[in-house]
């Protein structure tokens, strides 16, 4: 009996894989749930198993090409000898009786003659397009009958005359020099490219700047840390102490967990924070889900396990889906300042940076404090100015002062 293998439900948003790699080859014998073939999605790679053992048959897609959710990939015969009976019914159509002669092609007629202007377009057309130098080759077929070109076609060409009669001249391939390489960019890179781009194209991005003197909270996690590892067993990290103060001032300022669909704005009455890990190929945002009701432990523990799922590659689907926010460290790497491009259709961004001493003054004395450059990347056609420096204000405020969160101020 055989046994079809097609590409799984990919999750939220995804409709098309990649065949990254064949993990088992035609006429290979699997075990039930034993992977046969490696998808890489835009967000994630996904392993699609065999459904019951069996001998896998022909490969039906080809490494790196592209396929749609429920496309065939392979098929499976249950027992030892399904291998074997695939040849047979690939030999059947031979026996077949042997279809009739074709007759011989009649000559083919002569291509028509290319059709001129006048012949090609109505009247009113022909006369419009004469007043703006024009030809029937330019605007193509016709509305009219049998294709022929009226006024309103002519136009609808000067309104928005066809990328192509725009498009620049094709760029010459580039030369490769001999010492550099050339690698294909993988299926994750290409998204992330894509969607960066679309974010910059259609939301009006801005970004605001604040610092925040990190002393206070760097005194929290020395005098509490052992006792937090003690209990929990996880580290007390800053990501915990932002992602408090992000989901107190995103609840101060809904607009900024909105999201603009068409004409309508949705607002949100959960937070689900997307913290951005490196992973082997490339920056994955696995998000935590209704972040406004877990405690600092579960987001460090959360964190964590991101953080391993994503080295090892084994995140799945729904971890990277139906973020509303996203926060983003790249303190971590050394960075001093960056810009934070949004993650579409998210309406913020916080960028973190890393902590460095800085001479302040406070109280009239010049002291050297702790400092880190906070960046909020916002949509301006939802969020406001105003909200964006009192939504950055308010994250200084509970970094800088943790009891604020435990009393609600």
């Amino acid at each position: 009996m055989s046994v079809e293998i097609k590409v799984p439900t990919l999750g939220e948003s995804v409709t098309t894989a990649t065949i990254a790699k064949w993990l088992k080859k035609a006429g290979d014998t699997v075990a039930a749930d034993e992977p046969v073939v490696e998808l890489e999605t835009d967000k994630v790679s996904v392993e699609v198993s065999a459904p019951q053992a069996g001998v896998l048959g022909a490969e039906l897609v080809k490494e790196g090409d592209e396929v749609e959710v429920g496309a065939l990939l392979t098929t499976l015969e249950s027992g030892a000898g399904g291998a074997k009976a695939a040849p047979k019914a690939a030999e059947a159509p031979k026996k077949a009786e042997a279809p009739a002669p074709k007759p011989a092609p009649a000559p083919a007629a002569a291509a028509p003659a290319p059709a001129t202007d006048a012949a090609a377009a109505l009247p009113a057309a022909r006369k419009l397009m004469a007043e703006n130098n024009l030809s029937a080759g330019q605007i193509g077929a016709g509305s009219g009958k049998d294709g022929r070109i009226t006024k309103g076609d002519v136009q609808a060409f000067l309104t928005s005359p066809p990328a192509s009669a725009a498009a620049p001249a094709p760029k010459a391939p580039r030369q490769d020099d001999p010492r550099e390489e050339r690698v294909k960019m993988t299926r994750l890179r290409r998204t992330i490219a894509r969607r960066l781009k679309d974010a910059q194209n259609t939301a009006a991005m801005l970004t605001t700047f604040n610092e925040i003197d990190m002393q206070p909270a760097m005194d929290m996690r020395a005098e509490f840390q052992d006792a937090f590892v003690k209990k929990y067993g996880v580290k007390l990290g800053y990501m915990s102490i932002f992602s408090k103060a992000v989901i107190a001032a995103l609840q101060e300022f809904p607009a900024i967990n909105a999201e603009i669909d068409g004409e309508d704005v949705i607002y949100r009455n959960f937070i689900n924070l997307g913290i951005a890990v490196g992973g082997p190929n490339g920056l994955v945002v696995p998000v935590l889900r209704d972040a406004e009701k877990l405690s600092h432990a579960e987001i460090e523990k959360k964190i964590a396990g991101f953080g391993k799922a994503a080295r090892e590659g084994t995140l799945k689907i729904d971890d990277l889906a139906g973020g509303t926010f996203s926060i983003t460290n790249g303190g971590i790497y050394g960075s001093m300042l960056s810009t934070p491009i949004l993650n579409a259709p998210q309406s913020g961004i916080l960028g973190m940076h890393n902590i460095v001493e800085r001479p302040v003054a406070i109280k009239g004395q010049i002291v050297i404090r702790p400092i880190m450059y906070v960046a909020l990347s916002y949509d301006h056609r939802i969020v406001d100015g105003k909200e964006a420096v009192s939504f950055l204000v308010h994250v200084k405020k509970h970094v800088e002062d943790p009891r604020t969160l435990l009393l609600g101020l």
